[in-house]
C-alpha cells in the first residue's frame, strides 16, 4: 500500500486497539469488516482488504472524531523544513568562507579543507555498516519513543521511510553547505581583490608543494589549471600576500564539486530512490495480532491454536486461562485445542503431532519448574516442525505456588527458559495460567507473534 494507505490503516489501527469508546465501538469495527468482506472480498490481497476496511471504517468514523480528521489532514510539512534546512546550509557555507584577512586566502588553512576533511570522514562512516546500524537504531529508538497514540504509533511505523527521507536531505545539505563555500569564493572574488599566500612553523616549500599539488590534483585535472608554484608564495612575519588568488580560488572550488557536491547529490539521488520506493510499497508490520485478527476475518476463519503440553497435563484452570490469553490478545472467537500430552523421553514422537485443518498457530506448553534441556524440551519442540507458527509457553503456575516468595528464584528459570528458546529460534512467553489474569502475558505474547 502507498504512504497514506497505510497512514489511515494505522489510524484505524490505534483506534481500535485503544479499545472501545463511543466514539468507535465493536460493533463499528465489526460493521466494517462485514463490508470490506463484502466489496473486497477474500481473494483480493490482505493490503488491499486492509485499505477497503480503512476506507468503510472512515467513512464512519471521521466525522465524530475531529481530533482524527485534523491529524489526517494535517499531514506531514516537509517541504518548508527541507527549504529552510537547505537554506540555512548555504547561508552558512558563504558565511563561514572568511578566506582570511586583508583579503587574503591562506592556501593550507582555508575552510574548503575542513569541509572535504569532514566528507571524507562522513563517506569512511558509510562504508562501515555496523557502526552506521548501531547509530541509526539508536536515533530510531529516541526518535520514535514507546508514546501512545496515533502520532507514536505513526512515527514508530514510519521509521524506514523517515530515515531514507532524512538522509536524502541531509546529503542534500551537506552539498548546499559546500556550494555555498564555493558562492562565498566566488562573490567576494568579485568585489575584492584576494591575494593567496601561506606560512607554516614546520613546513617547508619542498614539503607544502607537492603536498598541494596531491590535493588539488582531481581539480587540475576537470579545470586545467595547474596548481601553481608555492614556494615564492611564503609569508614572512608581517608581510602582505601579492599574487593573485583567482587561479587558487577556481581549484578550490572545482575541489569541493568532486569531493563533496557530486558525491553527496549521488548519494542524496539513491536515498531518495529508497524512500519513494518505501512510500509507494509502504512496509507494514502485517504479523502483529491486530492485522493477523483481520487477514483470519477476511479469509472467513477464525484463530486456532493447537495446544501440546509436555511432561505435565494442562490443568483445567490452566487451560481456562490460556484461553483467556489468547482472547485478549486474537478475540473472544479464538478456538483453543488441547493436543495430547507427550511424555518426558517420548520426544521424537511429537512428529506424528501434525496441524488440523483450520489451525493458524501452535503453542508448546511446559512447565516453568522443570529444567529446561536441549535434549528434552529442545528436542520436542524441535520434532514440531515449522509448518505453523510456533510459541514456547511455560507455565508458571506451579512454581509461583512454591516459590513465590522468592522472586529472584522466577527470575533465574526465566532466564534459562530463554536462553533454551534463543538457542532454538523461537518466541518464548512466560506466563501464570492458573491466576486467569490475561492482561500481564499479553504484551509478552504479542511480542512473541511479532518475532
Amino acid at each position: 500500500m502507498t504512504e497514506e494507505e497505510a497512514r489511515r490503516v494505522v489510524l484505524v489501527q490505534a483506534i481500535e486497539t485503544a479499545g472501545d469508546s463511543p466514539l468507535w465501538t465493536a460493533e463499528d469495527r465489526a460493521w466494517a469488516t462485514r463490508l470490506a468482506q463484502q466489496t473486497a472480498g477474500a481473494e483480493v490481497p490482505f493490503e488491499r482488504f486492509l485499505v477497503d476496511r480503512t476506507r468503510h471504517a472512515l467513512e464512519r468514523l471521521l466525522p465524530r472524531d475531529a481530533a482524527s480528521s485534523r491529524w489526517l489532514e494535517r499531514g506531514p510539512r516537509r517541504g518548508l523544513f527541507a527549504f529552510g534546512l537547505l537554506l540555512a546550509a548555504f547561508g552558512l557555507g558563504a558565511a563561514v568562507d572568511h578566506v582570511g584577512s586583508m583579503q587574503r586566502i591562506d592556501l593550507l588553512a582555508p575552510p574548503v579543507w575542513a569541509v572535504v576533511a569532514w566528507n571524507l570522514v562522513v563517506y569512511v562512516g558509510l562504508l562501515v555498516p555496523r557502526p552506521l546500524a548501531g547509530l541509526r537504531a539508536l536515533l530510531a529508538r529516541r526518535w520514535a519513543g514507546d508514546g501512545a497514540g496515533v502520532g507514536a504509533l505513526w512515527t514508530r511505523r514510519a521509521m524506514p521511510l523517515s530515515l531514507a527521507r532524512a538522509t536524502a536531505l541531509l546529503h542534500v545539505a551537506a552539498a548546499a553547505l559546500a556550494v555555498g563555500v564555493v558562492a562565498g569564493m566566488y562573490l567576494r572574488g568579485l568585489v575584492l581583490d584576494y591575494r593567496a599566500g601561506w606560512q607554516s612553523t614546520f613546513l617547508e616549500p619542498g614539503a607544502v608543494q607537492p603536498l598541494l599539488q596531491a590535493l588539488l590534483a582531481p581539480a587540475s585535472w576537470l579545470t586545467g589549471i595547474a596548481v601553481p608554484d608555492a614556494a615564492p608564495l611564503r609569508l614572512q612575519a608581517g608581510a602582505a600576500a601579492s599574487a593573485p588568488a583567482a587561479a587558487w580560488i577556481h581549484l578550490y572550488a572545482a575541489t569541493l564539486v568532486l569531493a563533496v557536491v557530486v558525491p553527496r547529490l549521488l548519494l542524496a539521488a539513491v536515498a531518495a530512490a529508497r524512500a519513494a520506493s518505501l512510500a509507494r510499497r509502504f512496509p507494514l508490520p502485517l504479523a502483529e495480532p491486530y492485522f493477523e485478527r483481520l487477514r483470519l476475518q477476511q479469509l472467513g476463519t477464525r484463530a486456532q491454536a493447537q495446544v501440546l503440553p509436555y511432561a505435565a497435563g494442562l490443568s483445567a484452570q490452566a487451560a481456562l486461562g490460556l484461553r483467556a490469553l489468547l482472547a485478549s490478545v486474537f478475540g473472544d472467537e479464538v478456538r483453543l485445542r488441547i493436543g495430547p500430552l507427550t511424555a518426558f523421553g517420548d520426544e521424537d514422537a511429537a512428529r506424528a503431532l501434525r496441524p488440523e485443518p483450520g489451525d493458524t498457530l501452535r503453542i508448546a506448553v511446559f512447565d516453568l519448574g522443570a529444567t529446561p534441556e536441549a535434549e528434552a524440551q529442545g528436542r520436542f519442540a524441535a520434532a514440531l516442525g515449522r509448518d505453523l507458527p510456533l510459541v514456547l509457553l511455560a507455565d508458571e503456575s506451579a512454581f509461583r505456588r512454591r516459590f513465590g516468595a522468592y522472586p529472584e528464584r522466577l527470575a533465574q528459570r526465566r532466564a534459562a527458559w530463554q536462553a533454551l528458546a534463543d538457542a532454538l529460534g523461537l518466541a518464548l512467553v512466560c506466563a501464570e495460567l492458573e491466576a486467569a489474569e490475561p492482561a500481564a502475558a499479553e504484551a509478552a505474547f504479542k511480542r512473541a507473534l511479532g518475532r
